[in-house]
């Protein structure tokens, strides 16, 4: 390196001062003292020749190990070389000899100005120590200058005395070669890298770790620009000048303090583990006893270490006040050389160690992760504790990471089972079904208790499922309820899930519901709660049963006891009834209570069901950004949509974005994708897509083939997805009336069975259209007035839009535009972007000139309804509104209800949202 530190050039003009002194007959001792690989030597080197140039004599000692040994080794290094002195070895120290070398080192000063130099007093033996500090004493008067250098970094193991501990402070001159700052160590290797990127010199700063010899030496291995970054391991160096430096600062540091030192080197790699992506806690406060009982070190010392390390740069604290090495390749040198044994039983003794002293379970795993099965029980509770904690923060790459460690450790194999289905779930769930089937396998086939081989089939047949190899997933589960006929219960969960899955597999599916309908009918005791629950949903969709009659059922099942293994299809599968008989607000009961139960990683036929039903409630409300909010994206390698995704494209379609909805309706080879219930949601799902992109024919053949996928598997009502009418309204902007009004009349018929709101009005609103004429004008009307009482309101700004629209053509332009804009509101309000474009382009061809944000909406709203609307907003019962307001119960009743008709709600608890939403963004009016 070219440049100097700054605190060099201090160190080097003082010793220039004194030599100076010296020379005028003044001597005095001069003490460099500094951490190792701060540059005491080459201060001193610099010093002595700067010396001779003025002419002075220089004597040079360097200590090592190796001179404690031998009484005056450094006195006769000193002397040796001046050949009257070459006879002066001794054996030992006694006063007399000590006396006669001090009259011959001053009668060779007394030729002329002499400087005495030892580097690493430290290291000298004791009697050369004596011998220097009492020739110290007598220099003051002599043209002489004795220059040492002291070792003076705290260590583990306590320091000997220093040379000058017994003389008088006039007559000795100490510096301290202090840490290279930030400033000092980026100009050094400035000095060097003149144009190199900022955060390359800045991690070399942080490698050199303050220390001259470290960022010397790194430089050295960087030279000529070989490496383009600081690697984090030294065998990126190798052999490498770096990893030897902090070899030898460790070995000069004593034995104690290399053990301290590659302990907290085992613990900063343990808290730095990539796997794991939380931070474990350890902080400055417990470390000390952690590594002193690791190491053997006294916690005090330790402690002390960690402070002066801290000071000097090797350590810096991180953001959870734990002190680790300043760069990773630091750390990475100080355990260069420990075997992986070594390393191995290190963070073993920090994990034990850590939970003796009360550390939490992940600060523990963290170091178990890096170490060999221990064996014992300790081991094992932290690893899981810690997944189980993991999964309560879903954080679900953690847990697997913790669970697959656990795994190697001994255990029972109903505990082994019980970890391979909770990981294999995990793996699935995380997109990594290569490695979540094979544990799943072996899990069911560990010869453990039926409830558990029963939980390791059900997850094992989910996944198999999900995968599209529904008949292996049937066969699965048949196989193993076979054998648990002793156990009613359980076989009764194994034929529900096999009921369910088989959804999946229209063959599969036919063969299931008719032993569930066959076993029903000969003995219900074998089929249970949730199995009559399956043949509820079954006789809704095949269109056998009305939405009352079907909510009577599934409500009577509710009310009876079920087994905690059956109870998620019996809760899940009324939740799927309650949101087609539009009972959306049981429904999202029902989905909750089925939720609160299952891990967010459970391979379970039942949860994907109540998410899906989730997504379906949304869709049925209108809730388009809580669905965006709420879908995952298309998983990498994923070959096959899902209902979820399904939902996303549609309400992609409702918000406008329709780029984005034709990116993901064809994300997917629709061809290759596994026949499952999802694909027909999807199939429905693209084709609206299409319709909205103005590909009509596209839309149709995608409606017709998800209704031929559907009554291949028997379900012909419209309570799933209403293929009928999506594929009417293709066909009449394809110009074929005939096949629309068959399509609408035959989804009337079917949705009169269902018999909801929201099925009936939405039949009625396209077979209107496909009608036309006063006949269709009555049919829209009825439709509307349907679906008022229906939760769905999107479809009732479809069916408002469709009456305009006939109104309109009938020559009815006022009551056209009143109707137009009230869907035009109610549309902006749900943030459906598509239905309020249509609704605003019907008003501007009716000759609007502006929405109808002044008819309806909070904008329509009198002083009147304004006030006492608020006041119920706010929680005031309708008796205290009259009071504060003076007036009748029945007016304030009379003017709520207009103002929900105004608003487009049917409840109080609306009132707040919808005035707070109306308040902020009003519709933009059509000019």
């Amino acid at each position: 390196m070219t440049a100097t530190p700054p605190g060099h050039r201090e160190a080097v003009a003082l010793l220039a001062a004194e030599a100076a002194r010296a020379r005028a007959g003044s001597g005095r001792l001069v003490l460099l003292r500094g951490a190792t690989g701060t540059g005491r030597t080459t201060v001193l080197e610099a010093g002595t020749e700067e010396a001779q140039r003025h002419g002075m004599r220089v004597l040079r000692a360097r200590c090592s190990p190796a001179d404690t040994t031998m009484s005056m080794a450094v006195v006769q290094q000193l002397l040796n070389p001046v050949p009257e002195f070459s006879d002066l070895a001794a054996d030992s120290y006694d006063r007399a000899h000590a006396a006669r070398m001090w009259r011959l080192l001053r009668s060779y000063a007394d030729q002329g100005p002499l400087l005495v130099a030892v580097d690493d007093v430290h290291l000298a033996d004791a009697d050369s120590r004596r011998w220097l500090a009492e020739a110290a004493l007598r220099i003051d008067r002599l043209p002489l200058l004795m220059a040492m250098t002291e070792r003076s970094q705290y260590d583990v193991d306590p320091p000997g005395a220093s040379v000058t501990h017994a003389l008088p402070p006039s007559l000795v001159r100490t510096h301290t070669l202090g840490p290279l700052t930030p400033e000092s160590a980026t100009a050094l290797v400035r000095a060097e890298h003149p144009v190199a990127h900022a955060a390359w010199v800045e991690d070399c700063v942080r490698a050199g770790a303050g220390n001259p010899l470290l960022l010397r030496a790194l430089l050295d291995d960087l030279g000529g620009g070989r490496l383009a970054a600081v690697p984090e391991t030294c065998a990126a160096l190798y052999p490498g000048a770096y990893p030897a430096a902090v070899s030898w600062w460790l070995d000069n540091a004593g034995p104690m303090t290399g053990e301290v030192a590659r302990a907290l080197a085992a613990l900063d790699e343990g808290w730095s583990d990539q796997q794991l992506a939380v931070e474990s806690s350890c902080t400055t406060t417990g470390l000390p006893g952690l590594i002193g009982a690791m190491t053997g070190a006294d916690p005090a010392r330790v402690s002390g270490w960690i402070t002066a390390m801290t000071r000097l740069g090797v350590l810096r604290t991180d953001a959870s006040s734990r002190p680790r090495y300043a760069h990773p390749l630091l750390r990475d040198a100080v355990l260069t050389g420990v075997p992986v044994t070594r390393r191995q039983a290190a963070h073993r003794a920090a994990a034990e160690a850590m939970v003796r002293h009360g550390a939490s379970p992940e600060a523990a795993a963290r170091q178990l992760l890096r170490a060999d099965a221990v064996g014992e029980e300790w081991a094992l509770a932290a690893l899981t504790e810690s997944a189980e904690q993991a999964l309560r923060d879903s954080r679900l790459d953690d847990a697997a990471v913790l669970l697959r460690r656990a795994l190697d450790e001994p255990m029972p194999d109903e505990r082994r089972q019980r970890l391979l289905t909770e990981l294999g779930s995990l793996e699935y769930a995380a997109a990594h079904p290569a490695a979540g089937l094979p544990r799943l396998a072996e899990a069911l086939r560990l010869a453990t208790g039926p409830r558990d081989r029963t939980r390791a089939a059900v997850a094992l047949g989910t996944a198999l499922a999900g995968l599209g190899r529904t008949p292996e997933a049937v066969e699965t589960l048949r196989g193993l309820a076979g054998e648990l006929e002793d156990h009613p219960e359980l076989a009764r969960t194994l034929w529900n899930a096999t009921v369910l899955l088989s959804d999946h597999d229209q063959h599969a599916r036919a063969e299931a519901y008719q032993w569930l309908r066959d076993t029903a009918a000969a003995a219900p005791q074998l089929v249970g709660t949730a199995g009559m629950a399956l043949l509820v949903r079954y006789s809704a969709t095949a269109g056998l049963v009305s939405a009352e009659e079907a909510m009577r059922q599934v409500r009577a099942l509710l009310a009876e006891p079920a087994d905690t293994l059956t109870e998620p299809f019996l809760v899940g599968t009324a939740a799927v009834v309650a949101q087609w008989a539009d009972e959306l607000d049981e429904a999202e009961r029902l989905v909750r209570r089925g939720l609160a139960g299952q891990p967010p990683f459970a391979l379970h036929p039942m949860r994907e069901a109540l998410r899906d039903t989730k997504a379906d409630i949304d869709a049925a409300r209108g809730d388009h950004a809580r669905l965006l909010s709420e879908t995952p994206g298309v998983a990498p390698g994923q070959t096959g949509p899902t209902s979820r995704l399904a939902h996303a494209v549609l309400a992609m379609v409702e918000t406008g974005r329709l780029e984005e909805a034709k990116w993901m309706a064809e994300s997917f080879d629709l061809r290759d994708a596994p026949d499952s219930w999802y694909l027909n949601r999807f199939l429905y799902a693209r084709g609206a897509q299409r319709a909205a992109a103005g590909d009509a024919a596209g839309a149709l053949h995608d409606f017709l083939e998800c209704g031929r996928r559907q009554s291949a598997r028997e379900v012909v009502s419209p309570v799933v997805t209403p293929w009928r009418t999506a594929a009417a309204e293709c066909h009449l902007t394809l110009g074929n009336p005939g096949e629309a009004l068959a399509l609408a009349e035959e989804e009337l018929r079917l949705a009169r069975v269902w018999n909801t709101p929201r099925t009936v009005g939405r039949a009625l609103r396209v077979l209107a259209v496909a009608t036309g004429g006063r006949h269709g004008m009555d049919l829209a009307e009825e439709a509307v007035r349907t679906l008022r009482d229906s939760p769905a309101e999107t479809e009732l700004v479809t069916a408002l839009l469709t009456q305009g629209r006939l109104l309109a053509a009938a020559g009815e332009r006022a009551r056209a535009r009143d109707v137009l804009r009230e869907a035009a509101v109610r549309a902006e309000r749900r943030g459906a972007v598509r239905l309020r474009r249509l609704a605003e382009e019907a008003l501007r061809e009716g000759g609007a000139r502006r929405t109808g944000a002044a008819h309806s909406g909070s904008g329509a709203l009198t002083g009147s309804e304004r006030r006492i609307a608020e006041l119920a907003a706010a929680g005031h019962t309708n008796a205290e509104i009259g009071e504060l307001l003076h007036l009748a119960r029945r007016t304030v009743e009379t003017h709520l209800t207009s103002a929900y008709r105004k608003l487009g709600i049917r409840r109080r608890a609306e009132l707040r949202p919808v005035l707070e939403s109306d308040g902020e963004a009003e519709p933009s009016g059509v000019g």
